[in-house]
């Protein structure tokens, strides 16, 4: 039996740096802080629900800003939580929804902001996405023969994962590096729009690479300066 989850306007939250979360995906977190270790214990005692949102690493130089967050987070819920003996709590957390930041509502113990559910823009166009899906598998699979690290496991669930929107999220999240460019997804409302920013994005990271293993030759990495 399903159950239907409400997503409240105001929602505790971590602020991470070089960190971006995704609807659907599940990430690990390990919870050590002072001020975390009380708010999972609140959320563990309401709804589970949490949000994670990126430093905003530009605003973060200004002296008296106070980690600063992107403009838009990720809704959570914690599927499963296991308290260590030293206090400290490893959890596992699945993505709901995406949430547009309207203020910060409190910063003590722990902050909570203020949020808007963010829904995503369907696809008119599922012959369109399809070719971006298949687009999406062939570069994960180039980009992976120039790297040589291989996630066949991951890359054959993505196959399985029929809805666009889902699909992009998940391969953003699982295969995407650079924060600032998950970031960007992240805000990405159209579907289609999304998979097509994912998929220029593979390009330049495989183009990048052909560039740097021509230019290095034959030479092991530890033989780049002998070039």
């Amino acid at each position: 039996m399903e159950m239907e989850i409400v997503v409240p306007d105001e929602v505790p939250v971590m602020t991470l740096p070089r960190m971006v979360f995704f609807p659907q995906a599940l990430m690990p977190l390990h919870i050590f802080e002072p001020r975390y270790r009380q708010m999972l214990r609140d959320v563990l005692a309401r709804d589970r629900l949490m949000a994670v949102v990126g430093l905003d690493a530009t605003k973060a130089q200004d002296p008296d800003a106070f980690e600063p967050p992107h403009r838009v987070a990720t809704v959570g819920i914690i599927r499963a939580c296991q308290k260590n003996d030293n206090g400290t709590s490893n959890l596992l957390l699945q993505g709901l929804c995406r949430a547009e930041i309207l203020g910060i509502a409190g910063e003590e113990p722990y902050r909570v902001i203020q949020i808007r559910a963010l829904r995503s823009d369907a696809s008119d166009d599922p012959e369109g996405d399809a070719t971006r899906r298949q687009q999406s598998f062939k570069l994960l699979t180039e980009k992976q023969a120039c790297t040589g690290h291989q996630a066949k496991e991951l890359t054959d669930f993505l196959r399985t994962v029929e809805d666009p929107d889902t699909f992009a999220d998940l391969a953003a999240f699982s295969f995407c590096e650079d924060p600032q460019i998950k970031q960007t997804l992240l805000e990405t409302l159209d579907v289609g729009t999304r998979l097509d920013l994912f998929n220029r994005h593979l390009r330049s990271e495989i183009d990048t690479l052909q560039l740097h293993r021509d230019l290095q030759g034959g030479l092991a990495d530890d033989d780049i300066p002998l070039n």
